[in-house]
């Protein structure tokens, strides 16, 4: 038979679609879901605990009858919660118009669409994006420009390939970012695979970093001195950029930067002609209640990589936006960026990302972010502070980190072996409690330091808001109920009164190798 090929935009055909994905919904959720095997988890001992067969608003329903309560969007990512039909609709209109085009032979309009939303969001300061899929490969490329940037300027610089980036640190999973980041628990099976052209410098971190008696302007102060004094180690000339993320991300808890920090830094990377890099993969597109977190922090990065947020889980979709510096050098040298992935600017995911921008603007959400944002972290601290066993609560807008300590004081940590995050993350999940808490760990020493992650959609209520805070504090009491009259408690709190040093940084130290991480 001839098929005809439908009118580009058919409406009866998106209906069509909709209506086929809901009918597939229903199936999926009228049948018995079957074990399967097959899908490789990242922990071969312990799969997911939830099939998820559905979702609405803020909530995720499983396939056993929970109803979970996402008080973390997944991981920052869901900002506007599940099933907007905005959303779904233009995906739809975009899968039948465009599916799919190569990004090197052809553009397309969603594509350049998003890029220009991009660059008009941040005022002009930024001049030109690239798309990509995610936010571990956003941080690739953002490398990738910064290092050809260099190559490209009148008189070259092919020596500038070292990075700069901090303790504590997580820019992704890929081994670039890997280099960048200091989260052992992750980087440390890698090691031998990764680049040896980054460091490390202190992070700031007004919990853990922050002398005692020291005033803002002496701990920035500080902290520039040292990236001042890395400069100087590794050679000023080698160095191609500093790289941070503007607000601590999963494995350092929400670190806040204090006033004067990023322009401190900049200045630094100034006097010496290299870039500053921010990551926002995690802490922006209006997780902290301004579309860019660098928009309170008195400072332009040269190049900004986002993700998450961007396109709100409805397509996997990042970018990185470059200043006009970077452009120019590009521009004048007539060369181009050796760089090329299948996925990138794909139509699909430019189109998710854009219409949830959109959204986000015109129904003003930056301001209810920062309305619920004051509201949840007053509530967090009211209800967590006096818990004995809370260190720390950080945070702006709806992302937001509770950290735990074995005493307020010391600020001293639990040990890594008793896996007390994965523990707090267990027990939300579970029946009774139901709500997602991201949980990490490496906080105090890149492996031991847990603390969970509340950063909800755009969408909470205040009723949403104390609805987390009750569940979350229903899980954290219960733990700890648990943990205090059990055997492992008493061992726990004869290893953490040891005065001597070593002897508590042995019982913090990783597992030997062959036994499983929590």
């Amino acid at each position: 038979r001839k098929r005809t090929r439908p009118p580009s935009g058919s409406k009866p055909i998106i209906h069509l679609i909709i209506r086929v994905v809901e009918q597939q919904q229903f199936i999926m959720a009228s049948s018995t879901p079957k074990p399967t095997n097959s899908l490789l988890y990242k922990n071969f001992q312990k799969h997911p605990a939830a099939l998820i067969e559905s979702t609405e608003g803020i909530f995720l329903n499983t396939s056993d009858g929970r109803r979970i309560l996402d008080a973390t969007s997944g991981a920052a990512v869901a900002c506007l919660g599940y099933n907007n039909k905005d959303v779904q609709q233009a995906v739809v209109e975009q899968l039948v118009n465009v599916p799919y085009c190569h990004p090197g032979f052809y553009k397309t309009k969603a594509a350049e669409d998003l890029a220009d939303f991009l660059v008009e969001s941040t005022n002009g300061l930024m001049s030109k994006a690239v798309l990509c899929g995610s936010g571990s490969e956003a941080v690739e490329v953002a490398l990738k420009l910064a290092k050809t940037h260099f190559s490209h300027l009148a008189i070259p610089q092919p020596e500038r390939s070292h990075f700069i980036a901090r303790v504590g640190a997580w820019h992704g999973a890929t081994l670039g970012a890997l280099t960048l980041g200091d989260f052992k628990v992750r980087k440390d099976p890698f090691v031998q695979l990764i680049s040896q052209n980054s460091s490390q410098v202190s992070a700031c971190s007004e919990y853990r970093g922050r002398k005692e008696g020291e005033d803002d302007e002496a701990y920035v102060q500080r902290l520039a001195q040292e990236l001042d004094d890395e400069f100087q180690r590794i050679g000023p000339e080698k160095v191609c950029a500093f790289v941070a993320e503007t607000v601590g991300g999963s494995a350092s808890g929400c670190a806040m930067p204090i006033k004067g920090y990023f322009p401190a830094m900049k200045a630094v990377c100034e006097k010496y002609n290299a870039l500053l890099i921010l990551d926002e993969v995690m802490c922006g597109m209006g997780r902290t209640g301004t579309l860019h977190a660098w928009e309170q922090e008195d400072v332009v990065p040269d190049i900004l990589v986002v993700g998450k947020g961007l396109g709100a889980g409805y397509a996997p979709v990042s970018a990185v936006m470059l200043n006009a510096k970077l452009v120019e050098s590009f521009q004048k040298s007539g060369k181009g960026f050796a760089h090329g992935q299948t996925y990138m600017a794909h139509p699909q995911a430019a189109a998710a990302g854009l219409k949830v921008q959109q959204i986000i603007r015109d129904e003003n959400l930056l301001a209810h972010v920062q309305t619920m944002g004051e509201y949840l972290g007053s509530r967090l601290k009211e209800r967590f502070l006096p818990m004995p066993f809370v260190g720390d609560i950080r945070g702006r807008g709806l992302f937001w980190a509770i950290e735990f300590v074995t005493d307020k004081k010391t600020k001293m940590p639990f040990p890594y072996s008793l896996g007390l995050n994965s523990t707090l993350h267990s027990r939300g999940m579970s029946a009774g409690y139901e709500i997602a808490l991201f949980n990490a760990n490496g906080g105090y020493d890149g492996y031991s330091g847990d603390h969970f992650l509340i950063c909800p959609p755009f969408i909470v209520t205040k009723a949403d808001v104390d609805d987390i805070v009750e569940r979350t504090a229903r899980v954290v009491e219960d733990t700890f109920a648990e943990l205090v009259n059990s055997a492992v408690w008493e061992k726990v709190t004869l290893q953490m009164g040891i005065d001597n040093k070593c002897e508590v940084n042995a019982v913090n130290a990783p597992p030997a190798v062959g036994v499983a991480a929590q």
